[in-house]
């Protein structure tokens, strides 16, 4: 290390051996900012994994604008839309079909933990709006109570969820029916539910006596090929006579539920400053840290500042010990951040896992801020007279 910094500097790394003449001190200051590295993965881990649970849902199905009520910020919430205004958006010769989605949580008491499935009603019947690994098995739901499970649902077991076939069915009581799930897809955990389960419109129906198959959550339609989808977005809500719903395309759907999720949302706001908090935390080490070096050799620097070096010689030296500090202190963040990750993953089955592109944020922003850091910690060398230290 000493070399490579005598090569990166031209010099002699004083700032290298100032911080390792005091082993335990330097040590220590490691730890330090390995901690806020940690801080930081582990929210920036559960926001990402937040996005993709946000996402997920988004991905069983196949559309190009979907109509939701005014409300509906997220696809699991907000209104009911009236099913007219998916008979008159055909009156556009671009949309080519059109179905209802109605979405409700439906729990499942398995006597020690309940289940609670995020539950899509779809019409079996136009398997062309499901994703093609779940439309294969549409034709199953087209059974009155007959349901496709997610095999990754949080609470059920992996061997449960692979004895599911339609030769081995797995019966289960839920909002007062009996279901039988014949089937399996790969969804996933995520913060509202957890797990996903499709069923047929008519059995969601039975399943929520409140509801009406003229009133669903959403309406999904799709275009014709080669149609623009702003064009016609933006003819259908001239088409639709009720200017309260909300016409966009799906893709903008799924971004505006991650917007309103992680800004909006108690969640998303509350692991963003966690984020803010790592980061704040620490520049605060580092500058403790180096602020304290700059006070304990402060004559030394004063002897050279009245040898005639400059105060460009002494900032290198700070931002030197930042770099050395940032780095070293980012790779056990790296190592002990992915471990917890990983472990938060297994244990919450939600999408947590450490991926470069967070790695290289962090480590970018740790170099960033340490030498942010040493630049502050410097003010106070500039400003010293060498006579008043001697």
């Amino acid at each position: 290390m000493s070399r490579l910094l005598q090569w990166v500097f031209g010099r002699l790394p004083i700032g290298w051996l100032q911080l390792t003449h005091k082993r335990g001190g330097f040590i220590a200051a490691l730890s330090g900012v390995a901690f806020a590295n940690v801080l930081v993965f582990v929210q920036l881990g559960i926001m990402n994994s937040m996005a993709t649970a946000t996402l997920r849902p988004y991905d069983f199905f196949l559309a190009d604008i979907m109509i939701s009520a005014a409300d509906a910020n997220a696809l699991a919430e907000g209104g009911n839309v009236a099913r007219q205004w998916m008979l008159q958006s055909f009156a556009d010769s671009d949309v080519i079909a059109g179905m209802g989605l109605f979405v409700g949580n439906a729990p499942w008491d398995r006597g020690d933990k309940d289940i609670t499935f995020t539950t899509f009603g779809v019409d079996p019947g136009q398997p062309g709006f499901l994703a093609p690994d779940i439309a294969g098995d549409a034709v199953l739901l087209q059974v009155q109570d007959v349901a496709i499970l997610d095999r990754l649902a949080r609470g059920l077991s992996r061997e449960d969820a692979a004895a599911i076939r339609p030769q081995t069915p797995l019966s289960f009581e839920t909002q007062g029916r009996t279901l039988t799930a014949l089937d399996t897809f790969a969804g996933g955990g995520g913060f509202g539910g957890d797990g996903y389960m499709l069923v047929s419109d008519q059995t969601f129906l039975s399943l929520f006596a409140s509801r009406t198959s003229g009133a669903p959550d959403h309406i999904l339609l799709r275009l014709r090929s080669g149609a623009d989808v702003a064009v016609v977005t933006e003819r259908l809500r001239g088409l639709i006579s009720d200017d309260k719903i909300r016409i966009r395309s799906f893709a903008e759907a799924a971004q505006e539920d991650l917007r309103y999720q992680q800004t909006q949302r108690p969640t998303g706001v509350i692991f963003g400053f966690g984020v803010l908090i790592g980061v704040l935390v620490g520049l605060v080490i580092v500058y403790q840290v180096l602020s304290a070096d700059v006070a304990d050799h402060l004559r030394e620097y004063a002897t050279f500042k009245a040898m005639g070096y400059g105060p460009w010689f002494f900032l290198s030296i700070v931002v030197e010990e930042a770099l050395v500090l940032g780095i070293l202190g980012f790779l056990p963040g790296l190592a002990v951040g992915t471990g917890i990750l990983t472990l938060m993953g297994k244990v919450t089955t939600l999408p947590l896992a450490m991926t470069p592109g967070m790695a290289v944020i962090v480590f970018a922003g740790t170099v960033i801020f340490s030498v942010l850091s040493g630049v502050i910690a410097t003010r106070r060398l500039a400003a010293a007279d060498p006579a008043d230290l001697f």
